[in-house]
């Protein structure tokens, strides 16, 4: 799918429906002209619904239909029947969707699993019929409930990458061309800065049958978390993610002073990131020969880190042993 179709940010308007009011009806029979009350009650107004689906990875459908109503409830009739409810309406979101008040910024829920509902906007409770309040001092009561109001506002939908890992690297460290090599992702790839602009997801295959999802993201670029670059329509998506793969490249002039400004990224966006598993993938090392590893090595920061090199698939079945290790630690 093109990557401008990767949307995953939506604000959307939502109206519930009214529920239903309560009937004043009373009895009419032929040898009784003046029955008793047999109001019914109003029908539930329609909820707004969000369900996660494992087959949507992006919110475009709703990028341009972002008026959400629904149905209202019917009045209650005679012999205390029931209104019918209003028709709920179902929003389809993939699965790592949050949605959030725009006004507070709070998360009202998050949809992770194929099949989860959430009401977004509940629909109003349908009135109670006048049968509801018959006593034994006012046997004929001509009040019934009105149902209740519906609600409407505007919610914000913004989905979070699902994946077990999650490349972090500054543009051009190699991310993309090491997803194409380890799954049948086919991220662009070209020799400039922020070729991904959109996270780019693969299945990578293991041994025994087994696999992980592995998440190409935006690279990050200094002040990312202050929204320069791609900024935190980037950092937002490695939340979820069990495992940081940091990317840097061979030829880099400092790769500690790279990891540290990476890292220091991520904290200033959300220092829980820190907690989670990391490992360092130093790519393009077909470049090295085992002297000048040797010498990177020395300056190399305190967690498990490899040389690999996915143009000469150099490494990268030792690399898929650290990650699933750090997956299933």
């Amino acid at each position: 799918m093109a990557s401008t179709n990767f949307i995953d940010y939506v604000k959307i308007h939502c109206r519930s429906g009214k529920g239903g009011a309560g009937s004043r009806h009373f009895r009419r029979e032929k040898y009784e002209a003046k029955g008793g009350p047999d109001g019914g009650d109003g029908g539930r107004g329609g909820h707004v619904i969000v369900r996660g689906d494992k087959n949507l990875w992006t919110l475009l459908h709703l990028k341009y239909k972002r008026h959400i109503k629904a149905g209202h409830g019917e009045a209650g009739g005679e012999s205390r029947s029931t209104g019918a409810e209003g028709e709920d309406v179902y929003v389809n979101v993939p699965l790592g969707t949050i949605a959030k008040d725009p006004e507070t910024g709070e998360v009202l829920f998050e949809i992770t699993e194929h099949g989860e509902e959430h009401i977004l906007m509940p629909g109003g409770r349908g009135g109670k019929g006048n049968d509801h309040f018959k006593s034994a001092t006012n046997q004929a009561p001509m009040y019934a409930q009105p149902g209740g109001d519906s609600e409407e506002g505007w919610r914000i939908l913004e989905l979070k990458v699902l994946a077990d890992v999650g490349l972090v690297g500054f543009p051009n460290a190699g991310k993309s061309t090491l997803l194409s090599v380890l799954s049948a992702a086919k991220p662009e790839i070209a020799d400039y800065p922020f070729t991904t602009i959109v996270p780019n997801l693969g299945m990578v295959p293991y041994r025994d049958y087994r696999s992980f999802v592995m998440a190409d993201i935006p690279g990050i670029i200094e002040g990312a978390h202050e929204g320069r670059g791609l900024g935190i329509r980037f950092l937002r998506h490695i939340e979820r993610n069990s495992v940081l793969l940091f990317v840097i490249a061979a030829d880099s002039d400092d790769i500690n002073k790279e990891y540290k400004t990476l890292l220091n990224e991520i904290a200033q966006f959300n220092p829980e990131l820190l907690d989670k598993n990391r490992i360092l993938a130093i790519s393009k090392s077909d470049l090295l020969d085992n002297e000048l590893k040797a010498e990177i090595e020395k300056d190399l920061p305190k967690i498990p880190h490899i040389f690999i090199s996915s143009v000469a698939e150099q490494g990268l079945m030792e690399l898929k042993d650290m990650i699933w290790e750090k997956i299933n630690s």
